[in-house]
């Protein structure tokens, strides 16, 4: 059976290690190459747990990347970073599969943004997709159910793993300063609140901090609507709408953070309405290096080539 070859640029950050291991296991995709100029010239078995192929990591030149013949290409760089390379395989002419991981593109209505749960409805065939951000993920996810029936802006109050702020140090990944601590930032203004308001249409109010844990995002969502409903109603919208989506779970009790960890869905439950029943709050969690980054590329990557979307999603991780 053709495999198609899929090229990984940045790849030492955590995303970068998740989506390598997903990849690796995948029975259509095969690695091409994948570029770290930290790690130029080791080996990814040295530094992947649970990967067992002999790739090394490598540091092309950025404009040599569309001559490396790969299907797909995953940009998996900081934000600001992705439109130099894109203009390389524009400028090239190659029919590359260009898949962004970085919030550069979000906006951008030349490219697909990829959140299938949502709008899988919508690809057709684009050679360029923007993969949404972790908070964004989930926060759209547990905001869309109610979308026709909300009141004024939904706000959203968010706790990260430190993960979330990458491998380049910082703050917001220092251990000893996360210690016992939850640390607020971007209390305005986020990326992510505004790429939730753009996509969903609605504005969406959002306060993110950092815990001392590692890997998981939970989003508590506060949404006021425009009619009464009852606990039961409010579940069966959010059942009748993921029915037939296995990357997102919906239970009655409030999902925990701690359980999310390692698994590649979403969970949404704890459903309280206020006495009147106009205001309704949901809670969300999901694994930001996984739903909310590296599971939901590869989701993009089989709509992308027309395999099954969720081919090479461990299911039994659920």
């Amino acid at each position: 059976m053709t495999q198609f070859r899929v090229g990984i640029v940045g790849a030492r950050g955590h995303t970068g290690g998740e989506l390598i291991r997903l990849l690796a296991g995948h029975p259509d995709f095969e690695l091409a190459f994948v570029t770290s100029r930290e790690r130029a010239g080791r080996a990814l078995a040295d530094h992947i747990p649970g990967y067992v192929g002999d790739l090394a990591y490598t540091s092309p030149a950025y404009d040599t990347l569309p001559e490396l013949g790969a299907d797909a290409v995953v940009l998996a760089l900081p934000n600001g970073k992705a439109g130099h390379i894109v203009q390389q395989f524009d400028a090239a002419g190659t029919d590359a599969v260009l898949l962004d991981l970085s919030a550069d593109f979000r906006f951008d209505d030349g490219w697909y943004y990829g959140l299938p749960e949502l709008t899988r409805t919508t690809y057709a065939g684009q050679r360029r997709i923007s993969n949404p951000g972790c908070y964004a993920t989930a926060m759209q996810l547990v905001i869309a159910p109610m979308r026709d029936v909300l009141n004024g802006p939904v706000q959203c109050f968010g706790v990260s793993g430190y993960s979330g702020a990458g491998t380049s140090p910082s703050d917001r990944n220092d251990v000893e300063l996360l210690r016992d601590n939850l640390m607020p930032y971007a209390l305005t203004g986020h990326v992510h609140e505004r790429e939730v308001s753009h996509h969903l249409g609605h504005p969406v109010e959002f306060m993110p901090h950092v815990a001392p844990h590692f890997r998981g995002l939970t989003i508590t969502a506060n949404l006021h609507l425009t009619e009464a409903f009852g606990r039961e109603a409010v579940l069966a919208r959010y059942q009748r709408r993921y029915a037939d989506e296995p990357l997102v779970q919906v239970q009655e009790a409030a999902p925990w953070v701690s359980r999310i960890a390692g698994r590649h869905h979403v969970a949404i439950g704890g459903f309280s309405l206020s006495e009147d029943g106009r205001r309704l709050v949901v809670v969300a969690t999901l694994d930001n290096l996984l739903k909310g980054a590296a599971t939901q590329a590869l989701q993009n990557l089989n709509l992308a080539f027309g395999l099954e979307e969720w081919t090479g999603i461990p299911m039994e991780a659920m």
